[in-house]
Formats: structure tokens, sequence, C-alpha cells
């Protein structure tokens, strides 16, 4: 499966939403609620300009004031009524956003930690903590601010051409005629205009990415003093997110006075009309400037929409981005079985496997390995040559391209993610530790953990080394240090095979002979694979595997995995 995130062609508006529709579903009695809320705002709106129109021709006319009076005052508890209304829909639909936007999040987290390994080398981690911070919070700003707004203005709108269709058809026509052309043009750009936003998206997420990855390599960048190249890096990812950006404003700036035109150009041809018919005697003033309220009516939702539709397209452009994550799923799939691992199984068996990080490039080919219980055994070759990936694969960070892997007998996949971790221990040579103490993080793998087990383990030596033993805090730990922690962390766990990947470079000699003891102290049936560069660290190994160019062979001795170092060393 290609794991690259890359940015498509955005879907539909309707198909978009269809697939928002699900997360929005538990909370369709909020949204239920503010739908109620808006119909009663715009029914309460819409009867302002007919009681306009009625007070001018009855009362204004008539030099009735206390009946103007009367129908003032039902008029600020109808605007009133409306403004609560207006209230309660945005308070409803704000904790709709929330709630949304907290789904979104944890959906997506969640869904990040399910992916393999290969998903993770191919997307730089600021892109995706772009998509997890900054595009879910386009999305929840949509519904919790534009959505409700947008609808609204939609239904006054549609409430608003029905009065002005019934009062007077032909005057009703001419002030819709501007709103035509309108709905015309946004629909023709659309499209694009959510592309645009979709661009800026992405742009902003690679200024993330580029930001992210700077600060992670900062101590390198100081080192070879280049920070002139990493400015120049970031100058070019501001610059192009900046072009982005400012096409999606363009593009998103387009909507707002056109919809302002056409609404003084509505309300122009409605006043000249409406004139005409006054002195016609066809339509009272009082019915005119009602007439004229309700264009108003009109037309003010459609600028309020033209702010709010730039919104509603970058919210569906973050959930094109998000949603390619979501609907991505694990190609390391379980698979079931039935049968019963055989009694003399070996540890781990490699049969006719291949592999290869991308289908051109083959890192291994038809490998055969057997690996017995309670043995140890050391990987060996030059660098690049597939150690780390044999390792890999051990542990299934991957699966092979072809052939299969056995753990106890049993395919390596038929394992769940926990029956696998708990049987299978991994130290890299790059450490992750919890923030916390060293107790932390022995009980972080392994829930079982009591103070005891140090003692048994033989442990108590290297704790001692800590100035405050098992409450010793990882902040400030030196490389090795944070090396020998997730040494003992792995250790601790008693797995069945224990797979160590360049787990002592960065400790000093005694430590290490220390370390070598505590492998001694693993339970008889532990399997160990050790892969290290000092020969001084797999002299003890049982059995000692060359791996290079895509081939693993069986080195005889120490002396023969020598010679095949240096061969394959010449040969690379």
């Amino acid at each position: 499966m290609n794991y690259q995130l890359s940015q498509t062609r955005p879907a539909p508006a309707t198909d978009a939403l269809r697939r928002l529709w699900p997360l929005v579903r538990p909370q369709r009695v909020r949204v239920l609620l503010a739908c109620l809320a808006m119909i009663t705002n715009t029914g309460l709106t819409l009867s302002g300009p007919a009681l306009t129109g009625y007070a001018i021709d009855h009362f204004v006319v008539g030099k009735d004031l206390p009946g103007l009076l009367r129908c003032c005052l039902l008029m600020m508890v109808l605007y009133g009524l409306a403004g609560v209304a207006t209230y309660l829909q945005s308070v409803w639909m704000g904790g709709v956003g929330q709630s949304l936007l907290f789904r979104l999040r944890q959906m997506l987290f969640e869904k990040l930690q399910e992916l393999p390994l290969s998903f993770f080398q191919v997307n730089q981690s600021g892109d995706l903590i772009s998509r997890l911070n900054n595009d879910t919070d386009k999305i929840n700003q949509f519904f919790s601010q534009a959505l409700m707004q947008f609808l609204g203005g939609l239904m006054l709108m549609t409430g608003c051409a029905a009065f002005l269709l019934s009062l007077n058809p032909r005057l009703g026509l001419a002030a819709l005629a501007p709103a035509s052309i309108l709905l015309i043009v946004t629909r023709l750009l659309a499209s694009w205009t959510r592309a645009r936003s979709a661009a800026s998206l992405a742009g902003l997420g690679h200024l993330s990415a580029e930001t992210s990855d700077s600060l992670e390599n900062f101590k390198v960048v100081v080192a070879f003093d280049r920070q002139d190249y990493f400015k120049a890096r970031f100058s070019a990812a501001n610059q192009a997110n900046y072009k982005t950006a400012v096409a999606a404003g363009i593009s998103n700036g387009l909507f707002q006075p056109g919809y302002a035109l056409c609404s003084q150009l509505a309300q122009m041809l409605v006043l000249l009309y409406g004139l005409k018919l006054v002195a016609a005697g066809q339509l009272t003033v009082g019915g005119l400037i009602g007439y004229l309220v309700y264009v108003v009516r009109f037309y003010d939702p459609l600028r309020q929409m033209a702010s709010t539709f730039p919104m509603f397209q970058t919210a569906m452009a973050a959930w094109d981005r998000v949603h390619s994550i979501l609907r991505l799923q694990n190609n390391l799939n379980l698979v079931e079985s039935n049968q019963e691992a055989p009694g003399e199984a070996p540890r781990l068996e490699f049969r006719e496997v291949s592999f290869g990080y991308t289908p051109e490039h083959s890192v291994l080919n038809q490998v055969n390995i057997r690996l017995e219980v309670g043995r140890s055994y050391a990987l060996v070759g030059p660098t690049g040559g597939g150690k780390s990936t044999t390792a890999s694969l051990m542990a299934r960070l991957y699966d092979p391209g072809h052939g299969q892997i056995f753990l106890d007998g049993r395919d390596l996949r038929t394992y769940t993610a926990a029956e696998r971790s708990r049987k299978i221990g991994f130290i890299l040579q790059d450490p992750f530790l919890q923030a916390g103490s060293l107790r932390d993080n022995f009980a972080y793998a392994n829930p079982d953990f009591q103070d005891g087990l140090v003692e048994e383990m033989g442990m108590q030596s290297l704790i001692s080394n800590f100035p405050q033993g098992l409450d010793t805090d990882m902040a400030g730990l030196s490389l090795g240090q944070q090396q020998i922690v997730a040494f003992m962390r792995a250790v601790l766990r008693k797995p069945q095979l224990l797979i160590l990947d360049e787990a002592t470079a960065n400790i000093d000699t005694v430590t290490e002979r220390a370390l070598s003891s505590i492998l001694e102290q693993l339970p008889a049936h532990t399997t160990r694979v050790i892969i290290a560069h000092r020969l001084n660290t797999i002299e003890k190994a049982d059995q000692i595997y060359f791996i290079n160019q895509g081939r693993v062979e069986l080195a005889g001795d120490m002396a023969e995995a020598v010679a095949m170092l240096r061969e394959g060393g010449r040969s690379t």
C-alpha cells in the first residue's frame, strides 16, 4: 500500500459532508435544537418588514401615535426574542463544533498509532502535526461559527424570496434577478476556490514540516555552522506558503464585493420599478418601504455568506486532508490460524523471505534463517547491507514481500500486537524514553514491574550509578545513560526473543561488560539477536550471520566473519 499523502483533487462538497456526518451524528440533538432556534429567529426576523410597511400605511399616514408605539413595542419584543434565539443557536452549535474537534483529533491520533512504520517514513511529521492541529481547527471554526450563519442566511433568503414573489411577482423577479447571476458565478468558482484553499493548507503543512525538521536537527545545524542552509530552506517554504495563502485569499475575497454589488443593483431596480408602481397607484409607500426592507434582508445574508463561504471551502479542504489519513488501513493485518505450533519449533525462522522498501529496490532476497531457542546470534555486515531491516522484520515492523516468518512455529502474522510485544524485546540505537523517573519507564514497558525485579535481574549496580536510583528523573541524562535505561527496560520484561540493534553504540566498554553480564542472567529460553559493529560485542555469539547485498550467509567463526566483513566492505 502506498502511504504517501499527496494533494489530490478535492472531493465534491456533498461527498465530503456525507463522510463528515457520522462524526456529527452523536450531537444530532444539539443540531436539532440549533435548527429550531434558527427557524424561530428566521420567522421573527421576517415579520419585521411586514410590520414596518403596515405601520407606515396605517399609523404614520393616519397619524395614529399610540398605534405606532404599540407596533414599535411589538417589534422590539420580536427582535429581542430573535436575539435570544440567535444566542442559543450559537451556544448549541459551538458545543457541536468543540465535540467534533475533540472526536476528530482523537480519531486522527488513534489512526496515526495504528498505521505502520512505513507510513511515517514517507510523510513529514510537521505536516502530520499541521493536519492534527490546524486542519481540524478549521473544521471546528466552520461548524462553531459559520455553519448556522450559512444555513440561517439560506433560510432567511428563502423566506424573503417567498414574500417578495407573493407580494408582487414582477417586482420580486426584478429583485431576485441579480441573485440568479450570483448563483451561477458561485457554482462555477466553487471548485476553483476550494482548490486554492487546499493548496494553502498544504503549503502551511509543508512550512510546519520544514520548521519541525530544522528544530529537531538543530544540533547538527550548529555543529556544521549551516544556519544559512536551513534559513534558505525555511525561506523557500515560507515564500511558497505566502503565495498559496495570497492566492487563496484572492479567490475567496472575490465573492464579497460581487455580492455587495448585486445587492445594490437589486435595491436600485426595486426602487425604480416600485416608484413607478406607486405613481400608478398599484403599490403603497409603506408597501414599497417594506418591500425594500425584504430586499435588504434577502441580500444581507448573501454578504454574510460571502464571508462564510471561504470558511466552508477551507473546512472542506481541511476535511479532505484529514480524511486522507482516516481512510488508510494498516497493511500489517492479523492472519487467523487454527494450526497449533509444533513442540520442537525453532524460536524464529525465515523461509524464502524477500523484502524491499520500494518495489524497485530489494534489500533481502530469498533469505532463510533459523534461530534456535536459548541461543545467541550476531548479525554482521557492511553499513546498508540489511542488518537493521532483518531485525525489523523479526519484530514485524514490516511484513516481507515474499516468504514467511515464523515465531515459535506460528506465522508471525498470527500474533496480536500485544502477544508479539510480550514475546519480542527490541532495543534500538536511538532510545525513546518517557518523561518521569526510571521506575516510570520500567513500568511503561512492563505493567507488572516491581522494584524487586531489579535485584532479581542483577541490575543493582547499574541502578546505583544514577543519583536517585529508581527515582532519578530522565531529564538531563546523557545519551549513554538513556541507552542503559532502554536496555534495562527491555531486559526486565524477560522477552523470549531479544533484539539489540546497535544497543551498546553509545555505552563505554565497562558499562557494556555489565550489560553483557545481565544478558547472561536472562532466562535460558531467551534467544538473543545482536547487531553491532564492535567485534567484542558479538564474540560470544553462538552463530554469526553475514548480511550484504540481499544475501544472508552463515559465518563459521569470528575469523571468517571478519574476513567476510572486509570482503563485503570492498564490494560495497
